[in-house]
């Protein structure tokens, strides 16, 4: 097969897996009821669902705005221990089958934060990273990280979540999770084998230029 060949392959189970994603049934979720047993997890996500980014030790994804199903589905999978932290699995377990998609509801309905301050990042770097995240690296059978995560890598579906304006220490993490087989929930196995082939260059450079992105269409500049 060839490079192109097998990158078409991974395009088709990404579109296969957001068809799926986007044909879910959440059900009906409040985030008002959400809200109060979100307070859990203020102390790591903050209240406002920001995050935190933690160079050199675990960083905490921000979670506003994301899609709620996908979160429902990561509380969901941290609680059964199908994806693995001690932490957030300590955490999940304080939640209720019930309270899971509203705690989900309640941080999807809050807006993203806007970009704070970029870390000094080389251009060299970000130019990697802007050509992993937009157009892929057709030689080392990598596709853009847009042909799952949607345009400007804003999310598709109850899939693929929203990557831009993630904290570069979450992105570098998970990539390297799956890279090493320590996270396995993804669908298809298709993180798993994007991730494979990246370099920890690439895996820095397109953590880097995610993070500098808009999170939301209203931020992008005009």
């Amino acid at each position: 097969m060839s490079k192109r060949q097998t990158g078409l392959a991974i395009l088709g189970a990404c579109l296969l897996a957001c068809s799926i994603g986007l044909a879910a049934d959440p059900g009906v979720a409040d985030p008002v009821q959400g809200q109060a047993a979100a307070a859990v997890c203020a102390s790591c996500h903050q209240a406002d669902g920001s995050g935190m980014n933690i160079p050199g030790a675990e960083s905490w994804p921000r979670l506003a705005g994301l899609d709620a199903t996908y979160l429902a589905k990561q509380i969901e999978d941290f609680k059964s221990g199908q994806r693995s932290s001690p932490t957030m699995q300590a955490f999940a377990q304080m939640l209720t089958d019930e309270q899971i998609p509203h705690v989900a509801a309640w941080f999807a309905s809050l807006p993203a934060p806007s970009l704070s301050a970029a870390e000094p990042y080389s251009p060299e770097l970000l130019e990697r990273g802007r050509l992993l995240a937009t157009e892929g690296d057709w030689d080392n059978y990598l596709v853009p990280c847009s042909s799952c995560h949607g345009p400007d890598n804003l999310g598709a579906g109850s899939v693929f979540p929203a990557i831009a304006g993630q904290h570069p220490a979450y992105i570098r993490d998970q990539l390297l999770n799956w890279q090493q087989g320590s996270r396995q929930n993804d669908p298809q196995q298709l993180m798993a084998t994007v991730a494979a082939r990246m370099s920890a260059d690439d895996i820095q450079a397109v953590a880097a230029w995610l993070s500098t992105q808009p999170g939301t269409p209203e931020q992008k500049p005009e």
